[in-house]
């Protein structure tokens, strides 16, 4: 099967990821898979290229670009593809302006968050019109899928659901031989409860109210640590909040990491205090990892993490439940493994990259869903 992936970029960030890894394991399957950047290559177009995808760029200019259109169609034409796959709105509308009047046998696209900003903006009016000649309009999770079809997003017949996945052989469960070597490595108490988290830092992963909660468990005479892994805007806000707090000995700022599997192997606790999410794959990786999770209960957070089965879930905001859910899992060292094993035994069934590639293979193929408990949902009237 020819599958065209059409995204703006090959830039570091999470859909790029997803997007990268898709096409290389359908690669890896006999599909001839090739990515179409809208505006730029990006960093990841040499990963791609790696795994034996071709790249090809439009360079789109900022406003409406007729070239790049131009340029688009020749080489979505040249290639003869029988899936044209879009990923979030832009390329979208792009791709099926591109391709009017090609024989393409499905065209589908995903949105790989909850739709940022208003959803009445123009750029969503122009994706609500390529939807008219799309087959599939997919969501990554519940949450998503029911925010875009309540405000008229995405009509009813198209709209499904198929969850991101991971390469689940990156990731080891967590064990105290990788604990003992993050805590020294970290320069840590070889007793403390090492608490962690992954992701950019931003306004909308909320990471101050951890060190809120931090401040608090110490406050009652435990002894916590916290790894943060990931860099961003607000790195040297936090920094100052932390020495604020003064937690500077409990707290470890670790940057942007090549090393997350081993890095998730060695903590205790993974937490996620976002204010906002789609579907987060650091969630699924450290399902992965057999970590228990605090998180907050936003997005599609509460589909990885089932509350009192794999992790706990607490309101966003709310600083007094985060440190009683984080005071739980440290005292309590048999119940931190076993929500881990049931963590891990999720993402198993359900966070794997062969179980998002079924899913989006049932949809090229034109079949409807299997078990609507599975990586594809179709929305029930």
């Amino acid at each position: 099967m020819r599958i065209a992936h059409v995204v703006e970029s090959l830039e570091i960030g999470g859909l790029e990821h997803v997007v990268v890894a898709l096409a290389s394991a359908q690669r890896r399957r006999g599909h001839d898979v090739r990515i179409v950047c809208l505006w730029r290559r990006g960093a990841l177009a040499e990963r791609a290229e790696a795994a034996g995808i071709p790249v090809d760029c439009c360079d789109k200019q900022p406003g409406l670009d007729l070239r790049a259109l131009a340029g688009m169609r020749r080489m979505i034409r040249a290639f003869r593809p029988e899936v044209l796959h879009t990923h979030n709105p832009m390329a979208h509308y792009y791709a099926v302006a591109a391709t009017i009047g090609l024989r393409i046998g499905c065209v589908l696209n995903s949105r790989h968050g909850m739709g940022s900003g208003q959803l009445s903006a123009r750029r969503e009016k122009l994706y609500r019109v390529a939807l008219l000649s799309t087959d599939h309009a997919v969501s990554v999770c519940d949450a998503a899928r029911q925010r875009f079809v309540s405000h008229g997003v995405m009509p009813v017949s198209k709209a499904v659901v198929v969850r991101n996945g991971i390469d689940l052989s990156r990731f080891a469960p967590r064990n105290d031989i990788s604990g003992a070597v993050l805590r020294q490595t970290l320069g840590l108490p070889p007793s403390s409860v090492v608490f962690g988290t992954v992701g950019r830092l931003n306004e909308a992963k909320q990471q101050q109210r951890m060190l809120v909660a931090l401040r608090t468990l110490i406050d009652q005479g435990e002894d916590a640590a916290l790894a943060i892994v990931g860099d961003g805007e607000l790195r040297a806000e936090l920094e100052r909040e932390t020495d604020r707090l003064g937690l500077r000995d409990r707290v470890r700022f670790l940057g942007a990491r090549s090393d997350v599997p081993e890095l998730l192997a060695g903590m205790d606790v993974f937490l996620l205090s976002s204010r906002t999410e789609g579907y987060s794959l650091a969630l699924v990786e450290a399902s992965a990892a057999a970590l228990p999770i605090v998180a907050t209960d936003v997005g599609g957070n509460a589909e990885i993490v089932h509350d009192g089965r794999t992790g706990l879930l607490v309101p966003a905001g709310d600083d007094d439940r985060l440190a009683a859910a984080m005071a739980e899992l440290l005292r309590n060292v048999s119940r931190r493994e076993q929500l881990g094993r049931q963590a891990r035994q999720w993402a198993l069934e359900e966070g794997s990259l062969d179980a998002m590639c079924d899913g989006y293979e049932r949809l090229y193929a034109g079949a409807g869903p299997r078990n609507p408990d599975v990586a594809t949902r179709r929305i029930a009237g």
